[in-house]
């Protein structure tokens, strides 16, 4: 937690969210037989970041003043989860979205907070096929949901 840091990268990262915002409306919005475009998720991603990095840019005003103590990174819990969103994007297309997605939440929950392995799986579940019957089901676009063997 350091001020001066925050704000820099609240306004980079804001730049970078107004910039996504734009190219996003550069992409077709609708794709064939989905209802929901291609343009949805690179948008609704910019919005959160911009309205994520305004929230860091006021957090730093409210951040004790005084000495600041130096907090020790934590590389191997990013290597972990780093490695993991790759191995998730890589078979993300063979295994599909659910399952690839609820293991990936599982383990992500578990390396950043070890035990309470009910609500881990809980809340890997609902997510992962929450978002999967909502963009599906609700708004008609297209996901791979399940592979082939599992069909």
């Amino acid at each position: 937690m350091s001020k001066t840091f925050d704000r820099y990268a609240s306004v980079i990262l804001f730049i970078v969210g107004i910039g996504i915002i734009m190219e996003s409306m550069k992409i077709s919005e609708s794709a064939y037989g989905s209802n929901v475009g291609p343009n949805i998720f690179p948008m609704g991603l910019g919005i959160i970041l911009v309205l994520l990095c305004i929230r860091l840019f006021y957090e730093t005003f409210r951040y004790p003043s005084g000495e600041q103590t130096k907090q020790a990174l934590d590389v191997k819990r990013f290597l972990l989860i780093l490695g993991a969103a790759v191995l998730y994007a890589w078979l993300l297309e063979t295994v599909g979205y659910v399952i690839t997605t609820f293991l990936f939440l599982l383990f992500a929950f578990q390396v950043m907070q070890r035990g309470e392995w009910w609500k881990s799986v809980l809340i890997a579940a609902v997510f992962s096929y929450g978002i999967y019957y909502l963009f599906v089901e609700v708004m008609d676009g297209t996901l791979p949901g399940f592979p082939v063997w599992f069909q």
